[in-house]
């Protein structure tokens, strides 16, 4: 027995007809919303920690706690709006975002924060997933094309304007209301969208046997742990100093990722439904697409996390001057999202290794811009642009490529794991950058700060090298 109702018409050119280009609007606005949050708060920690009295632990949770419920909960997002209906699901997770929003930004203390910052992860972990397959599912062709180069462009623009909205509403100060803002404009973004998603969004449309389709509980726990056990010590090992409980945990991280895969590839062999369908991973090109997404994630992540604590830190500027830093970078990303599909077709398979190759150069240049201990100048504008057109390169491509012939029926699959992938990667980036920046940070002052993120450029750009290699040692064999 099947359901009565109605499947919309894929999109494949765009057409004249505004109904898919609005429900691109609706789950884009909301992927943006999202993405910001991860790193607007950044901006806003320190008055959070003076006006709430937080402790370092606190202050480290309420950053981190959104990361790590939104990347634990991902695959459990997309797997669970597979079974119950993407359009369901995505709403449902709007709805718990927005309310945690709402109750973040009248938090009274460090403690109700924290609770409700996972709160808002785990809203984010139902939403994000829907939106990679509501494109899958209503856009065919060339307007999938669009539509993933649009998703491309949000998902790493996001990262910056984080940082830029955070400087601007933080300075602001709005009626007195210090840091509550940075929580408080997504309530009103929210419920817009929540009204206009009931109304473009297309109905569900599943069969009975579908519905049936047996939940992978077992998978579903072994992943939740595995991916814990990795992110909660990238998130708070190096703000502890790598503790011995941090190494223990990735460590077990490790063999339960392996029992992980264990598992699901003897449940596939009975015929049972995994938790990732063997066919996706099988995907060609979904391996090197997903190690170019990680490493340019990471790039992105290191790049902005490191520099910001220089900019602040070391040079001192204000949370708005700071944030206001990365524009060129966001802007430029954004614009090439959307546009590189429009160049020469000939020239297209070497978007993604000289992208990485751009973001080298442009690693290197900041840092040797910076090295004197100085403001860089206005040189350091275009080196953040080359940044943000480098990384742009090399991520919106693989990422369309990636996505481009999955099918409707795989979308769930396919979309939970390049959205965990891309979370990992900005998590092993801040970790792994940050690390670096603050280990070589042995004294104060400005020149101390230019030294440290002098080396960190070097590993900047050395990453981008290892992401362009990638695909070249694949064309050698």
């Amino acid at each position: 027995m099947t359901t009565t109702t109605t499947r919309p018409v894929l999109s494949k050119d765009g057409g004249t007809d505004s109904r898919p280009r609005l429900l691109l609007a609706v789950v884009l606005a909301a992927q943006f919303m999202a993405l910001l949050d991860v790193f607007i708060v950044n901006v806003a920690a320190p008055t959070i920690r003076t006006e709430l009295a937080a402790s370092g632990a606190g202050l480290q949770l309420v950053i981190a706690g959104y990361t790590i419920t939104y990347a634990v909960l991902l695959i459990t997002g997309a797997r669970l709006g597979d079974r119950l209906g993407h359009r369901r699901t995505y709403l449902a997770g709007l709805a718990v975002f927005t309310g945690a929003s709402l109750a973040c930004g009248l938090a009274a203390g460090t403690g109700q924060l924290v609770a409700f910052r996972l709160v808002q992860g785990a809203g984010a972990a139902l939403m994000i997933p829907q939106v990679l397959s509501l494109i899958q599912r209503n856009f065919a062709g060339e307007g999938r094309v669009r539509a993933l180069s649009a998703y491309a462009a949000v998902l790493a623009t996001g990262a910056a304007a984080g940082q830029v909205a955070g400087g601007i509403l933080v300075s602001a100060d709005l009626f007195g209301s210090s840091w509550r803002p940075v929580f408080l404009v997504n309530v009103p973004i929210g419920l817009a969208l929540l009204a206009l998603g009931a109304r473009v969004l297309p109905r569900d449309a599943r069969t009975e046997p579908e519905r049936a389709r047996p939940l992978d509980l077992p998978g579903l726990v072994l992943l939740a742990a595995a991916v814990s056990l990795l992110t909660v010590p990238l998130v708070l090992g190096q703000e502890q100093d790598w503790p011995l409980w941090s190494w223990i945990s990735l460590a077990a991280s490790v063999a339960v990722f392996a029992a992980f895969t264990a598992y699901e590839s003897r449940l596939a062999r009975r015929g049972g439904a995994p938790l990732i369908a063997p066919r996706v991973l099988r995907i060609p090109g979904i391996g090197q697409a997903a190690f170019r997404i990680a490493v340019a994630m990471a790039v992105n992540a290191g790049f902005l996390f490191t520099l910001t604590l220089h900019l602040q830190g070391g040079l001192g500027h204000s949370a708005l001057r700071a944030g206001l830093t990365f524009a060129p970078a966001a802007v430029v990303f954004g614009a090439i999202g959307l546009t590189w599909r429009r160049w020469p077709a000939r020239g297209q398979r070497f978007l993604i290794p000289g992208g990485f190759l751009l973001a080298a150069a442009a690693a290197w240049a900041m840092g040797g811009l910076l090295a004197n201990g100085e403001a860089g100048g206005w040189m350091l504008y275009p080196a953040l642009a080359a940044m943000g057109a480098g990384l742009s390169l090399a991520f919106s491509p693989a990422l369309t490529g990636a996505l481009a012939g999955v099918r409707p029926e795989d979308a769930a699959d396919a979309s939970g794991l390049l959205a965990t992938v891309t979370q990992l990667g900005q998590l092993i980036g801040v970790a792994t950058f940050g690390t670096l920046f603050l280990g070589r940070l042995h004294a104060p002052g400005v020149q101390a700060s230019a030294d440290a993120l002098w080396g960190c450029a070097l590993a900047l750009a050395a990453a981008s090298i290892l992401g362009a290699s990638a695909g070249l040692v694949r064309r050698a064999r």
